[in-house]
């Protein structure tokens, strides 16, 4: 049997594009025993599943490229599309399903127009003649148009797989570098003091530079065993590459307000105490009033406004949320169709793409699977 399109994997873009193919004879293969399983981790296991301000702006990549996905879908089309659930927009303009990730997901599986193989991890795809063979571990799926939705590298607890590099390195498609991104940052010996204060969260300003550009992000910080975490620094590592960022941990708070007051260091500022302990026992200071600081000691204190160090490395693709890098969209025509292979497409995080935290991802998923069905519903 030969189908008109296959679409390796059962995440956000292969479920979308499956649900908006019309009269196609269509089949998702899924390496999983079950569809879906990031969209079940997305926000927090409530799936922030777009954001009220979608823009190019929060999306690594290239501009133009992005924009003319971005511009067939907008965020009140993905709500339309699950109108029969109901979302509140949240922190940072997201929308979260109030029934959480699981009813968005069966959304996705009701709407479906393809037939879903589980357990059929892809090897590998040729081309012969006009068809696609696509080859699983089992058997042999064949297909006119084949479309790669298998996602990244990230989260391998959740079944990532890197068949989609694979196979568009295969057919002399390049892909630029994976690294992990939107995750955390582990700490050289100099901010070991940071993992002492696991579990501590607070308010601060990430500011970043990466080739010649500044970047700053603000939202929750979050201390961990093993270095620092949190939307801020989840953002962050995004535009990351190496080198120093710099953290202002008193982002609402005048310095003029330190000099005033005789109460103690930790009692004036308007940080968790223990960090603020901690802080100064790093410095080797003890906790009193401002003034009784010599100079030295306060231009230490001051590096609260702008503490710079540079990370010894990511919590690697384990942790990460999403991959950065991938396909390259050079490669891609205006519809993600590959210049060298006809009937090949590439949807969703296999692309060199990744958006910011806030359901940026989610509605890219969404957005490029689009793209796709437009193009083979005519």
């Amino acid at each position: 049997m030969i189908y008109d399109v296959i679409i390796i994997g059962a995440g956000a873009s292969g479920l979308f594009l499956g649900a908006n193919l019309n009269g196609k004879k269509v089949a998702i293969l899924e390496k999983n025993s079950s569809a879906g399983k990031k969209i079940l981790a997305s926000g927090g296991g409530r799936c922030n599943i777009t954001n009220r301000f979608i823009s190019t702006k929060n999306y690594l990549g290239e501009q133009k490229f992005i924009e003319q996905i971005l511009k067939i879908l907008a965020p009140d089309q993905v709500l339309n599309f699950f109108s029969e659930l109901k979302f509140s927009e949240q922190k940072q303009n997201q929308f979260f399903c109030d029934s959480g990730a699981k009813s968005v997901l069966n959304v996705l599986l009701k709407r479906q127009k393809a037939d879903i193989f589980y357990n059929e991890e892809v090897l590998g795809a040729k081309k012969v003649d006009e068809i696609f063979e696509i080859l699983t571990k089992d058997e042999k799926f064949r297909a006119r148009n084949l479309v790669i939705a298998s996602g990244g590298l990230s989260y391998k607890a959740l079944g990532a797989s890197d068949i989609g590099y694979k196979i568009a390195n295969d057919f002399g498609i390049e892909t630029s570098t994976l690294s992990p991104a939107l995750v955390g940052f582990s700490v050289q010996k100099d901010e070991f003091w940071f993992k002492e204060l696991s579990g501590v969260s607070l308010k601060a300003d990430v500011k970043i530079n990466s080739k010649n550009e500044s970047y700053k992000f603000s939202g929750d910080l979050l201390f961990t065993h093993r270095g620092i975490s949190g939307p801020a620094i989840l953002n962050a590592s995004l535009f990351w590459q190496k080198g120093r960022i710099c953290i202002n941990f008193l982002p609402k708070f005048n310095e003029k307000n330190l000099i005033n007051g005789k109460k103690q260091l930790s009692s004036v500022l308007p940080l968790p105490k223990r960090f603020v302990l901690e802080f100064l026992k790093k410095f080797g200071l003890k906790d009193r009033a401002f003034y009784e600081f010599n100079d030295n000691e306060r231009q230490i204190i001051k590096r609260l406004f702008a503490y710079e160090f540079a990370p010894a490395g990511t919590f690697g693709f384990e942790r990460a949320e999403v991959t950065k890098g991938g396909v390259k969209s050079e490669f891609l025509d205006e519809n993600l169709q590959a210049y060298n292979v006809k009937g090949l497409y590439f949807v969703g995080e296999v692309l060199d793409i990744t958006g910011m935290l806030g359901g940026y991802n989610l509605h890219f998923a969404f957005a490029s699977a689009l793209k796709v069905a437009r193009v083979l519903n005519l």
